[in-house]
Formats: structure tokens, sequence, C-alpha cells
């Protein structure tokens, strides 16, 4: 005989013969001529059905008589609103659900090794999944494919044997007709034990004298698939047809199967029956199952051994890295005398090998230039002592020439002032020079109490008025207010109002001088402003350095050593305070310290803005934007 089959590109997945084996089309396929007749077998559906048996029927739930019950009343949203030991399971249960999830990713964010090892593991798992299910494919469309030919070949031989049983009997009663059935159904049972083979009589037509036959017990034609019976009901071809066998010789339910059907017609009136054959495949999905636990074992274990392979190796690798990092971590906190265990001759060594070549270097430089640098404080701070003694004796001569220049002559009075003047600036950079190593050696102390910030500002006002009147600029204080309390040293707060006072005063090109005071809950602003040469950017940001000058080549007209701002910087940083400066080229500069009022308060804001408003509605905005510059932030122990 000639039949159809499913191509094997018709294939399912293959959990079983029949997701495993070819998925033929549902609908009723091409016929071909059965042998003897014009009859064929065409096939319907898949001849490897999927044996998932569906939900299971629900059953009331009992109440427990021992457990209290749990009330379900009707939330907001017309919900029922679960309490009780339940509710706080459920909530126990997501917060342990949460607190899982935040734990693994931070150990994702944090652990090189954890993600390395996790990504191996589902990678892998990916391709074990791939692979497993190719094989299993290829597995159970080979199996099927042998058995399909044998079983085609058999159900067409048996039912076109038992046709023409049938064509050739001499029944001329029901009783007769009712024994050829009988014996020709039990002739077609084969209990081979790979797939046993059952027979079912059916009748086409509503009025028959031969009621539905079967071979097999706790069977009926409702088992059948639907398009097969229709097929069948149509001609005299052989269809076939994949099936669920509700109970086996064995006892499983809901086997897999595969029918094959044809027309035939019982004598003696020579009416309509369909009658089947089909094979129970349970022992091949049984034989699948295995392979497929088989696959899952395997698979597991080889996923086990590769996570366990990927976490040696990264560890190996991680481990001195994480190493080097607690290491470097050591030597950034100041204990240059930490090193990496080095072990071996590869490549992570060799790493190590370096970072230890290069912390020794580091730890030898640093040290240099520490040495260096205690080296030159202690030089500053020896030579400016050593210096104020002789500079004493210089300074009492120098005022006894001056005192009687009256009487030199013309050269020899101007020489006794200049003398004087050069004494009194010598004097005051040795202060400022011994200040200074005060600061780099951490000796500077604060001594802090309440003042009155206007008070401080007025004096620092009068000290300068020497130096305002011959240069020709007003100074005036710019206050909604006559007192801002804080907590300060008045001494080193009067030097640096007094140091930005007068540096206003020698850039201010005999323009006026606002000092601006104003204040918030949390602390008090000063702000001097001047309208003279002004300054850029980039000066802005070195304004406070040691020494430094924006214009070196520049006539200096006053005294000053060059270290007054980076002492009143420091100054600021003793009182936990912020000391800005902002500057424009022709729009002058200003300088603006602001002060915790208790040195508990951190700064987060200035009441004052840079510059502040002339008009007291907003900052001044003359030409471009203007260019702030903060000092650096306090620091510990200083």
């Amino acid at each position: 005989m000639s039949g159809t089959r499913p191509d094997r590109a018709d294939r399912g997945s293959a959990d079983g013969v029949s997701a495993g084996s070819r998925t033929p089309p549902s609908d009723v396929g091409r016929r071909a001529p059965a042998p003897g007749s014009s009859a064929g077998m065409v096939g319907h559906g898949s001849p490897a059905p999927a044996v998932d048996a569906g939900p299971a029927p629900a059953t009331p739930a009992r109440q427990d008589p021992e457990m209290p019950a749990v009330a379900d009343t009707p939330s907001g949203d017309g919900r029922p609103a679960t309490t009780g030991p339940v509710a706080s399971r459920r909530h126990a249960v997501s917060v342990r659900a949460r607190s899982l999830l935040q734990s693994v990713a931070q150990r994702w964010r944090r652990s090189l090794q954890f993600r390395t090892v996790v990504a191996t593991m589902l990678l892998t798992s990916v391709s074990f999944v791939a692979v497993g299910g190719f094989l299993s494919n290829q597995i159970a469309g080979a199996l099927y494919d042998q058995r399909f030919d044998q079983f085609s070949a058999e159900a067409t031989e048996e039912l076109t044997r038992t046709k023409a049983v049938f064509r050739e009997s001499s029944a001329t009663d029901s009783d007769t007709t009712s024994r050829l059935v009988l014996d020709s159904v039990e002739a077609l049972v084969s209990l081979d034990t790979d797939a046993p083979r059952h027979a079912i009589l059916v009748p086409i037509s509503g009025d028959v004298l031969i009621p539905t036959t079967v071979s097999q017990e706790g069977v009926t034609a409702s088992m059948l698939p639907q398009d097969l019976q229709d097929a069948v009901a149509e001609g005299p071809d052989i269809h076939w047809a994949p099936m669920k066998i509700p109970v086996t010789e064995s006892g499983e339910t809901d086997a897999p199967g595969i029918a094959f059907g044809m027309q035939v017609q019982l004598p003696p009136d020579q009416a309509s029956y369909a009658l089947y054959v089909y094979y129970d495949l349970s022992a091949m999905q049984a034989t699948l199952n295995d392979i497929h636990r088989v696959l899952w074992l395997a698979g597991v274990v080889l996923l086990l051994v590769i996570g366990a392979i990927a976490w040696y190796v990264t560890r190996s690798v991680v481990r001195p890295v994480s190493h080097a990092a607690s290491v470097s971590e050591k030597l950034a906190a100041g204990q240059l005398q930490e090193r990496m265990e080095v072990s071996g001759e590869d490549e992570v060594a060799r790493l190590g090998v370096s970072f230890n070549h290069m912390a020794g270097s580091l730890q030898h430089q640093i040290t240099q230039l520490a040495q260096l640098s205690q080296m030159q404080q202690r030089f500053v701070s020896d030579v400016s002592h050593e210096l104020r003694t002789p500079l004493t004796t210089v300074r009492m001569a120098a005022e006894v020439l001056h005192d009687a220049r009256e009487e030199f002559d013309p050269v020899n009075k101007r020489s006794a002032e200049i003398l004087f003047d050069q004494v009194e600036r010598f004097q005051a950079l040795l202060a400022d020079l011994l200040e200074i190593s005060r600061f780099d050696a951490g000796a500077a102390v604060l001594e802090a109490e309440s003042v009155d910030l206007v008070q401080l500002v007025r004096h620092a006002i009068e000290g300068a008025r020497p130096l305002a009147e011959p240069l020709g600029s007003d100074l005036t204080v710019v206050s909604a207010e006559t007192r801002f309390i804080v907590d300060a040293d008045a001494r080193r707060i009067d030097r640096i109002l007094r140091n930005l006072i007068v540096n206003a005063l020698e850039h201010g090109e005999a323009k006026p001088v606002e000092i601006h005071i104003a204040s918030s809950p949390e602390a008090v602003a000063v702000a001097v402003r001047d309208h003279g040469i002004g300054m850029t950017t980039l000066q802005a940001s070195r304004v406070f350095d040691r020494f430094w000058r924006a214009d070196p080549a520049r006539a200096r007209t006053t005294g000053g050593s060059g270290l007054g701002l980076s002492i009143a910087m420091e100054d600021a940083r003793l009182h936990n305070a912020w000391l800005e400066a902002w500057g424009l080229p022709g729009e002058g500069a200003c300088f603006r310290l602001t002060l915790p009022r208790t040195q508990e308060t951190e700064l987060t804001s200035s009441p004052l803005a840079l510059p502040p408003p002339a008009d007291g509605a907003g900052p001044e905005r003359s030409g471009p934007e203007p260019q702030a510059e903060r000092g650096p932030e306090p620091r510990e122990g200083e």
C-alpha cells in the first residue's frame, strides 16, 4: 500500500513520543489507493501525541477543625483582605524575599567572582538545554521513524486481511456475524511488550446490527480522535491519527498511542462499520523518559562541575586582585609598609612583584618628601627664630636713626627713613613666617569664644584707616543688623579681616570699598568688595598661594610679606569656615568669609552672594558671568 506520513521537520520537542516524534497536520491528509482496491492510508494529526493529562479536577478544600479559621473580609477595592497569621507569614516571606534579592544584587555588583561563576553557569545551562533538546529530538525521531514504518505496515496488512474476511464471509444471521466480529477483533490483538495492539469496531450509521466491539476493557469509541472517525466514515481509505489510551494493559492512564482505521462492510446486509487498530506507545514513552532523566542528571552534574571549575579559576585570579586592592587601600591610608604576598612565577605573581616594587618606590619617595618637608619647616622655623634677636637689635638701631633723622643731611635722612621702613617690613615678614611655620607644624590652636563680628569689622577698618586715607578709598559697612554673634577666635578673625581690607585698598585704585555683612540661622558671612583692577578666574584660583602675585613686575606701594591671604586661609580652616575669591578684570574683586555660628555646625551655604548685590536686590552682574573660587575645605588637625 502507499500512504503519506509527516515530514521529519514537523516533529515537536523531545519530551516523549508525542513531543519528540513527527507531528503531522491535524486535518485529513492525502489519500492513496489501498492494496487490492483504490483505497489508501492517510495520516491525521501527530503520530506521537502529547501525554499531558491536563489539570486535575478541583476538589473542595476542607477546613481542619484544629486550625483557626482565617477571616476573609472585603477590602476597600472589593477583594477579600486576609488577616491573621496567614497575612503575617506572607509579609515575612515577602520581606525575606526582598532581603535575599537585595543581597544577591549587592553581591552581583561587588563580586567579580560571583558574576563570573553565575554568568558561566547561566550560559552553560542555556547550552545544555539547547544541546539536550537537539539530542532528545534526534533520538525520539529516530526511535519513532523505525517503529512507525512497522506499525503502518502491520496495521495495513491486518486491516486489509480483516476486511477481506468480512467481505468473503457467508454469515446470514446476527449471531454468526457477531461471532465473526468477535473472532476477527480478537485476531487483531497483539500483546507485543514494546507496543501492544488492540482493535475496536464502531458502527458508522445509527441503525446497525452489531454494536461497538472492543478487545480491551475500559475503552470506548470516544477515545478515538473525531477527525479520524470522520475521515474513516467518508470512504474506504486507511487513515491514522495520534490518540490517548485511557487505560493500558500495565494500568497506565492516558498513555500515548497511534490508531489506524478503515471502513468495512459486515454481512449479511453489508452495513458499513469502522474498524480500528491502535498501538500502545507507553513503552516508547518510558524509554524516552529514561533518556531524558539521564540527560537531565548528566546536565546537572556537568553544570555543577563547570561551576566549581569556574569558581576555582576565578578565585585564583580574583583573590590576588582583591588582595592588591586591600593593600592599595592601606597604602593610601598611610600604611606604607604593606606589601602583597607573592607565590609562583605566573602573571599574577609578576603583578604582585611589580606592585610591591611600586609600593616600595612610593614609600621611599614619600619618606624623602616628608623628610624634606620637615627639614624645610624646621629650617624656616629655626631661621625665623634665629633672626628675631639680630632683627630686634637692627630695629632698635633703625629707630634711633629714624628719631634723629632731622639732624642728618638730606641723603642720610632719606637713608634712615628707608632703613626704618624696610626693617618694619622685614619684621612683618618674619612674624608671618613664624605663623606659617606654626600652621605647618600643626601647633596652631583655636581659642574660640562668643564675639561680635560687627565690632571686629569696625576694629579692622580703624586699623586700615591710615592706609585708606592716602589712597583715597572710602570704607563702607553694608549690613541690615548691628550685631552678629559667632563662636570664633577674635585675634585670627581680626587678622583675616585686616588682610582682606588691606588687599582691597591696595588693588582698589582709589575707588570705594564695601564690607557686606549678613547672617542666617547657621552662618554669618563677611564680603570685602572693591572695584579696582580685578582678576581673572585663574588668578582667583591662585590668590591664596604663598608668595603668589598676579603681576610680579608691578611696583608695591605698601608693605606686605605675600603671605597675608595664605595665613587668612589657614585661619579660616581652623574655624571650619569658607574663604572664597571672585574677580573680573576691570570690575574689581570680592573676598567672602563664611563662618559657622558654632564650631559644631557644618556649612552648607552662605548668606551672602558672591559678589554681594550692590543694591540689595541680588548679585551684581557686570560683564560676563562672575567666577568664584572657594579656598580648600577645612582640614582636620590644622
